[in-house]
């Protein structure tokens, strides 16, 4: 009797498989989708550590490009396997058209802090990594657009920005239902290593035309240990209390706004949550 079952169950599915257009072609994307986002960042790291390898920057205008390209290639494979849909897709648009508008009343921030963060990091906690970092790409590319801040900085920008909203995704892998004061813990605990973590980021592009001084500057063919050693130093006289304002920016966002945006977003979730039962078998 199992065995029937199992049978019929297996034709049933097949046969939804046969009436859905495109089900089988999203299928094989969404065994490309769970290896999409470790390629992206894997390309963004070969970006961003490019200069402790003995060399200079790239060029802006092919780093620009190649960072605008990967992130269309990761949202290409989300739509293709079905996970980033027309309504989410509508999400995300709204959600970076709310963070560059919080961005550009407040550009600069308080030393490090900035608003664009905290849906950033509610966004990728309750949608998953791969929506978080592209939710983190877009805001930080429509935000460039809003406040003219185009500039060799942007790639850069785009990959550090995702990588906060997919660490939020990350840990937020597997929460279902309405969030508890433990994920706004979570999420403020994110919101701190983010906060350091981008800044650390962000400061390789600027580590790179510092040279005045021997003991911290970038030179061009530094061996990698005197490379990782010199920017060390850069980053703890020059950005580590800049970086803590950020820091503790997100903690303090996310402890007095994070519950009622994440529930806001939980609530989204459900209703934009489409899903296909398998037919009993007669």
């Amino acid at each position: 009797m199992t065995r029937v079952g199992e049978a019929g169950s297996a034709r049933a599915r097949e046969g939804v498989e046969a009436r859905v257009p495109g089900s089988g072609r999203r299928s094989g994307a969404a065994r490309l989708a769970g290896a999409a986002l470790p390629a992206v960042s894997l390309v963004g790291a070969g970006v961003f550590l490019w200069p402790f390898l003995g060399a200079g920057l790239p060029a802006a205008s092919a780093t620009t490009a190649f960072a605008l390209g990967t992130a269309a290639a990761l949202a290409g494979v989300e739509l293709a396997a079905g996970r980033l849909d027309t309504r989410r897709l509508a999400l995300l648009a709204a959600l970076s058209a709310i963070d560059a508008a919080a961005r550009a009343v407040v550009v600069t921030g308080i030393g490090g802090f900035s608003p664009i963060f905290l849906l950033i990091l509610c966004g990728g906690y309750v949608y998953g990594a791969e929506y978080g970092f592209l939710l983190g790409a877009t805001s930080m590319l429509v935000s460039a657009l809003v406040t003219g801040g185009l500039g060799p900085w942007l790639p850069y920008q785009l990959f550090a920005v995702g990588w906060v909203g997919a660490a939020a995704g990350l840990a937020g892998r597997g929460r279902t239902g309405r969030p508890t004061r433990r994920d706004v813990v979570v999420l403020a605990a994110v919101g701190v290593v983010t906060g350091y973590a981008f800044g650390a980021a962000m400061d390789v592009w600027n580590w790179t035309f510092y040279q005045a001084s021997p003991g911290l500057g970038f030179h061009p063919g530094m061996p990698p240990a005197e490379a990782l050693s010199h920017f060390a130093r850069f980053y703890v006289v020059t950005s580590i209390v800049y970086d803590t304002f950020r820091a503790v920016g997100n903690a303090v966002m996310v402890a007095a706004l994070g519950a009622p945006v994440l529930v806001a977003l939980a609530r989204l979730r459900a209703r934009l949550q489409v899903s296909v039962d398998d037919p009993v078998p007669g």
